[in-house]
């Protein structure tokens, strides 16, 4: 059975979500040594109390970056204890980083740094907004967002779902001109994976520039390019360009089949990645690990 491990993004964290890894070998020793880069009480942010310092909740991009990442990152080292790999890993946005670490790219301490460094530039990126669209035409919102200027396609996450970003009025003018079931604005602080992340992004990338890459141990496919690939030049360029760049999720999910996969495993909280590999490949079998519950023995 080919499997692959995908990990979930912004948007699947939940208040609680810790105590199903708080008793996973290293967990409190993770979470302290993120409390300790950030200067507050990330445990305590998950849990849903305030913790130490500004910003307290759990859904400010600044501690649900890092939150997300000692999550998964914790349960991706319960597998790797019980003798369990997978064929290729992939992540959501984010979710891109615990899988680089899960191919053994780089180890916990450097996901930590850069995930509180993407997390601080993407929260202090002003501008722009976002609104996810669903139930579509994928011809005619193609050619609106082509023919208006400041709105791109963020996250192309299946046939029947995207995100959009760009300016309001933008975003307002493509709304209005497609035809869809559903358009939801998104609370957000920006117009994230677009152009407006620009200098976000080359933050980042002279962060980036310091950091060693290892060659995956696994193949990864990326936001950028979901091609699997291996090489640590490759990852580091992809990871570079991911912000302003769209999340190709509805490709990495052709990908997964074209490989031979035939179960994705979710690892983190919630289930929407799962949920739209239900809906958008019938024929690829689907579990969740969101708690060390989930692990077995």
């Amino acid at each position: 059975m080919a499997i692959a491990w995908v990990f979930p993004g912004q948007g699947s964290q939940k208040p609680g979500m810790a105590e199903g890894v708080i008793d996973l070998p290293g967990a409190r020793e993770r979470f302290d040594r993120a409390s300790e880069l950030l200067g507050r009480d990330l445990l305590a942010i998950c849990g849903g109390g305030e913790g130490v310092g500004e910003p307290r909740d759990l859904n400010d991009t600044r501690n649900t970056q890092p939150a997300l990442f000692v999550v998964e990152s914790l349960l991706v080292d319960a597998l790797h204890g019980q003798g369990r790999s997978a064929r290729l890993v992939a992540g959501h946005s984010l979710g891109e980083l615990v899988a680089l670490y899960a191919a053994g790219v780089f180890d916990a301490e450097t996901g930590l740094k850069l995930m509180r460094r993407r997390s601080e530039l993407m929260a202090t990126a002003g501008g722009g907004a976002m609104t996810a669209v669903m139930g579509f035409e994928r011809d005619e919102l193609e050619q609106a967002v082509a023919a208006t200027e400041g709105v791109v396609i963020a996250n192309d996450n299946s046939a029947a779902q995207v995100v959009l970003s760009g300016t309001p009025e933008a975003l307002a003018s493509v709304t209005a001109a497609v035809r869809c079931k559903r358009a939801i604005p998104l609370a957000v602080s920006g117009a994230f994976h677009s152009p407006f992340m620009a200098a976000a992004a080359e933050a980042f990338a002279a962060e980036l520039e310091a950091v060693p890459f290892a060659d995956a141990r696994i193949p990864v496919l990326s936001n950028a390019d979901p091609r699997p690939e291996t090489d640590a030049a490759a990852l580091k360029d992809r990871l570079r360009r991911q912000m302003t760049l769209g999340v190709r999720w509805r490709e990495t999910m052709d990908q997964l089949q074209a490989e031979g996969i035939s179960t994705a495993v979710e690892i983190g909280p919630g289930n929407v990645l799962s949920g739209l590999i239900k809906r958008s490949c019938p024929g690829l079998g689907t579990a969740q690990i969101a708690t060390a519950g989930d692990l077995g023995q």
